[in-house]
């Protein structure tokens, strides 16, 4: 019995110097570097004729957009002038195509708004690919764990100190502009 207890002793603690000797070596062996796509994405010349196709397609959006709320208005004021003369029948029913063709106009803005974001990934899409491969690419070569984001899609920074030295040593958004020739 007394050899049991020992013995599973001595295993335990065997596994608890092995956990840890594990661990130890893990922290050694992870190395976490981080980068700033967006800063990246806005030095890539390919970016500025992105942003000019984007803001060609959202100014015809916005003439369309500006096409139908003037047809709308138009007809609410052919309807102000016509309103004195209809039956309160005629009334009620024009009221209810005006009130419809409102609600189609909200949600064709809607539509626009989705059609904006949606082409606006289709032509940013393809760079950030680039930039990931660029960060894949440059995180093997220095062997990296991982590789974190500086900031999020809103612009909240995630990293919020860095000392010098981790700095020159992680911070890899100039290693990937090289790889990217940017």
């Amino acid at each position: 019995m007394l050899k049991r207890i020992l013995s599973t002793s001595f295993f335990g603690l065997f596994l608890i110097g092995m956990v840890s000797t594990a661990s130890a070596q893990v922290k050694q062996d992870l190395k976490i570097g981080y980068v700033d796509p967006q800063a990246i994405l806005t030095k890539m010349t390919e970016m500025k004729a992105v942003q000019q196709r984007l803001q060609n397609f959202m100014e015809d959006k916005r003439n369309e957009l500006a096409q139908k709320r003037q047809d709308y208005q138009q007809q609410i004021s052919e309807y102000q002038e016509k309103e004195a003369v209809l039956s309160d029948d005629a009334k009620k029913k024009e009221e209810e195509r005006l009130g419809e063709l409102g609600a189609d106009l909200q949600e064709y803005q809607t539509q626009l708004q989705q059609e904006v974001q949606e082409k606006q990934q289709e032509l940013v899409g393809p760079l950030l690919d680039q930039i990931d491969q660029a960060i894949a690419t440059v995180a093997e070569d220095m062997n990296l764990s991982y590789v974190l984001n500086t900031t999020t899609s809103n612009g909240d920074v995630i990293i919020l100190y860095v000392s010098d030295e981790a700095q020159q040593k992680y911070d890899i958004t100039e290693k990937v502009q090289n790889e990217l020739n940017v």
